[in-house]
């Protein structure tokens, strides 16, 4: 290969990689960004008002009991469904996963971050709390409260009332009585102390 084809085959590399640079697809095309003037329509906006009639993608959340915690902009007092056996499996094991590291496990505010230096969250034992209505403790892990960021894109909201009825299990297991027990399960354990 002489020198003039060996220069005229580098210059057409050359030409080639430039202009494969050139090229506008789909991606790459003139756009108007949300809330921008466009003198196209009377109104001068670019952002256009959905079409009648239309009807959105997803869950329309239009049960406010299930999905903020609330009544009629009060806290419920309530689960939103039957807490069974499988929800509060379900609710521990998302409180192990997403909770204890604060709470720790019993709910008394010691977790492992706790322990690393940060701010001690409050109790799940004290009075103010065991007396809060179950709305509340959604709230807070759907919205997030002082230190605490929110949960609400983390763990769906079934799962979050679950993680509140655990909540309440965990209450009842620091301050039940041998009342809140069932008459067979007593004698149980009083036969077992004998």
């Amino acid at each position: 290969m002489t020198e003039s084809q060996r220069l005229s085959l580098i210059a057409l590399i050359i030409i080639v990689t430039a202009t494969m640079g050139c090229r506008q697809d789909m991606h790459d095309q003139p756009r108007l960004d949300p809330l921008e003037m466009n003198e196209f329509f009377a109104d001068k906006r670019a952002s256009r008002q959905l079409v009648e009639g239309t009807v959105p993608r997803g869950h329309l959340k239009i049960d406010h009991h299930f999905y903020t915690g609330k009544v009629d902009g009060e806290l419920v007092k309530t689960f939103p469904f039957p807490v069974t056996k499988e929800v509060l499996l379900r609710g521990q094991e998302r409180y192990n996963i997403f909770c204890s590291p604060c709470h720790d496990k019993t709910g008394s505010g010691q977790g492992m971050i706790v322990q690393r230096g940060f701010r001690a969250p409050p109790s799940y034992h004290i009075p103010r709390l065991r007396q809060e209505p179950v709305g509340h403790i959604f709230d807070v892990i759907t919205n997030g409260l002082g230190a605490m960021y929110d949960y609400s894109d983390k763990i769906p909201p079934r799962d979050r009332w679950a993680v509140v009825a655990y909540v309440r299990v965990l209450q009842l297991s620091q301050h039940a009585s041998m009342e809140d027990v069932p008459e067979e399960i007593q004698q149980q354990l009083l036969n077992e102390g004998e």
